[in-house]
Order: C-alpha cells, then sequence, then structure tokens
C-alpha cells in the first residue's frame, strides 16, 4: 500500500481526500454509503453564529457539466452543531474540520473561539466568500484588508490549523493568497464556486430564486486547476485543490501541479461513494507506476 499520508498546515492526514463543505452535510448523512473512517478528513457544512434557513427556492439547478446553487448558507449554527452534531462526530477516527462564515469579522472569531473549545474539532476552514455586511456586501476575500483581518482575528483566538477558503471571484487570486499567508494562514484551499446564472426561457425568469448562484462541478475544473497552480508558486503554505473534482485523474492532476490535498464537492451527490472511488483510483495510479510516496507525485508539474 503507498503511503498517502499529508500534513496540512499541522494536520496530519492518512490521506489527500477530503470532503468540501455544502456537500456532505455534517457527515452522519453519508455514513450509510462509504466508511468515514477512510477519508483524509470531513469538512461539515458551514457554520454561522446563529441558524440560517437558506434562501427560498428554488435554490438549486443542473446546468450543461456541472450545477448551480443558491443554497444560501443554511445551517443549524454552531451551538447546535458543537451538541448535537459533535457526539456523533467524535466516534469517527477521522479528522473533522469545521468551515465558518460570518457576516463581520467579529462572528468570524466569536465562532472560532466557540469550536476550538470543542473537543473532536481538528481544524478550522475559514470560507471568505461571504459578503461582509460592514463594508456594504463586499465578499471578505474581495478585499485583501478584510480577508487578512478576519484570518487575524481568527487566529487570535485558535491553536487549531486554520485553513482559508478562497474564492475565484477576484482579480488576482494569488495576490489574496500572499495577503491571509501573512495575516497567519496554515494553509489554503480552492477554488469555492464562481457565480453564474440560468434563465427559463418559456417564462422569462431565472431560475433560481435568488436569481445568481454559485456554479461547480465539471464545468470549473480548469479555472480551478489554473489557480491552483498560480497560488502554490506564490505561498509557502499547504494548498487544497476543490472544483470539479469527478475521479482520479481530475485528483491527479491537481496533486501534480502542486496541491497537496484535494476536496470532493459536486460529485457527492451525483455518486456518494465518489470520495471512495477518488481514493481507490489514486492507489491504484500509484500502484501501476510503482509510486510509494504521495510526495513523488505532489508539485511533479514540469512545464
Amino acid at each position: 500500500m503507498p503511503d498517502l499520508s499529508v500534513d496540512i498546515g499541522g494536520l496530519k492526514l492518512k490521506n489527500p481526500i477530503m470532503t468540501a463543505s455544502g456537500t456532505f452535510g455534517y457527515g452522519e448523512e453519508y455514513a450509510s454509503f462509504i466508511n468515514l473512517n477512510d477519508l483524509g478528513a470531513i469538512i461539515v457544512k458551514g457554520l454561522s453564529l446563529k441558524p440560517r434557513m437558506g434562501n427560498p427556492p428554488p435554490r438549486i439547478i443542473e446546468t450543461a457539466s456541472g450545477m448551480l446553487n443558491a443554497i444560501g448558507l443554511q445551517n443549524v449554527g454552531v451551538q447546535a452543531f458543537i451538541e448535537k452534531k459533535m457526539p456523533y462526530l467524535r466516534t469517527l477516527e477521522v479528522p473533522v474540520i469545521a468551515n465558518i462564515l460570518g457576516e463581520n469579522a467579529e462572528e468570524y472569531q466569536q465562532i472560532a473561539e466557540l469550536l476550538s473549545r470543542a473537543p473532536g474539532v481538528a481544524a478550522l476552514e475559514v470560507n471568505i466568500s461571504c459578503p461582509n455586511v460592514s463594508k456594504g456586501g463586499i465578499a471578505f476575500g474581495a478585499n485583501p484588508e478584510s480577508a487578512m483581518d478576519v484570518v487575524r482575528r481568527v487566529k487570535s483566538v485558535t491553536d487549531l490549523p486554520v485553513i482559508v477558503k478562497l474564492s475565484p471571484n477576484v482579480t488576482d487570486i494569488a495576490m489574496i493568497a500572499e495577503g491571509v499567508e501573512s495575516a497567519g494562514a496554515n494553509a489554503l484551499s480552492l477554488i469555492n464556486t464562481i457565480t453564474g446564472m440560468s434563465v427559463d426561457i418559456e417564462r422569462r425568469i431565472p431560475h433560481l430564486k435568488n436569481i445568481t448562484g454559485g456554479l461547480s462541478g465539471p464545468a470549473i475544473k480548469p479555472i480551478a486547476l489554473r489557480m491552483v497552480w498560480q497560488v502554490v508558486n506564490r505561498v509557502r503554505i499547504p494548498v487544497i485543490g476543490v472544483g470539479g473534482i469527478m475521479d482520479a485523474t481530475d485528483a491527479l492532476e491537481f496533486l501534480i501541479v502542486g496541491a497537496t490535498a484535494v476536496q470532493i464537492g459536486t460529485a457527492n451527490f451525483i455518486n456518494p461513494q465518489s470520495t471512495i472511488h477518488v481514493l481507490n483510483g489514486l492507489v491504484a495510479y500509484m500502484e501501476k507506476r510503482h509510486i510509494r510516496d504521495i510526495h513523488e507525485l505532489i508539485g511533479t508539474l514540469t512545464c
């Protein structure tokens, strides 16, 4: 068996296959489909300070090579997560990473502090794609100073590894990456969804009640791959590749351009066993080529 273990900013994973936040519920929903302990890590649905109902339906639609979603970050809230979801997650042998979101920098800090005191949380993933209500609704991740402020605040209240999830809806994602690295981020994950829309030509209205939504799936993989490659060459901290990974070939592309790990998202809706299929495919690829260590693959792109 090849050595698949990786280090994500101080968090040791037995393999580089992670779940993408928002596509895997709180983990237990997939327990009847796969052995959750086979995963490298579980990243749960994004958590806000208080429960959120999300956007009104329709809020998800299939598109060519992907899907649009405008769920609106619906979640149970951080306190209910700690009290009702973590007891089950603590029974697992896989690291649990909490994805967090806020309407202002102070909320990120509060959530991080609460989760840092919760037994069983292995790391935090900070979603900076959220609108900053204090700055007119501009996403935290679109402004280097806002992004850095969030990371500094989170780092000030936690000793857990902090992964920052970057938005692709910016002019220069590598510049944002450098900024959050300087603010203390232990690792980065990218990309989040790309803003898009779809129109019902019969009724001449948007398919989504929210009008726009986040595009994910195979359609965004080439963009995600390019951005990961750009960021890997600008930062020193580990980068996690996200975006359109459907099979082992996709995952291998991200690893070869320099990602230390990958997250599987939209594929979970198509096949709830996708994560394990990607993992098995990665092992088969390495065994066929007599690759003993995953690090013999990571960052081996030649141009």
